[in-house]
């Protein structure tokens, strides 16, 4: 079942975030890395920015934990992660088919350059890279990162992104 994270699941939301996050330890820049990789207050501060959590939720268990976010003209899908034991069952996918049946705008994604599996789930649900000035543009317009994290990071774009890549 998907459904809409309640606040008071904020350390649950936290716990899967970070646990997914571990693929990330080896693969990002190390002076990227955080432990915990969002704390408390972190997922509070995108909560508070309008980040909406939905959650895939299995015999009253969260496994999988995806933000979309509204920024206007374009839809963010925002911290997408999955239980580590509970990768490669579909839940990632049930969670971005959701969020994206939810808004008739633009989707952007951004995901860290050397996260290759991040990107090809991306790109197998028809999202394309768009080119370095254009990620850059977006991410300091749509997304409030440090400028190492724009520096090692990409933008992929979903089907219904009309500029060029």
């Amino acid at each position: 079942m998907i459904r809409k994270c309640q606040n008071s699941e904020l350390d649950t939301i936290c716990e899967i975030v970070n646990d997914g996050a571990q693929a990330y330890r080896d693969v990002i820049p190390a002076d990227c890395w955080e432990q915990p990789y969002m704390s408390l207050e972190e997922c509070t501060r995108e909560i508070e920015g309008g980040v909406v959590f939905w959650g895939f939720e299995s015999a009253a268990t969260l496994l999988g934990v995806m933000g979309i976010q509204d920024k206007g003209d374009v839809t963010l899908i925002r911290h997408a992660y999955v239980r580590s034991r509970e990768r490669r069952r579909g839940i990632g996918t049930k969670l971005l088919k959701y969020l994206q049946s939810m808004t008739d705008k633009p989707v952007l994604v951004g995901t860290w350059a050397d996260a290759e599996w991040a990107i090809a789930f991306y790109q197998q649900h028809g999202y394309r890279l768009v080119s370095e000035s254009e990620k850059n543009r977006l991410l300091g317009k749509y997304w409030c990162i440090p400028k190492r994290q724009i520096e090692t990071s990409v933008v992929l774009a979903g089907e219904a992104w009309d500029h060029p890549a």
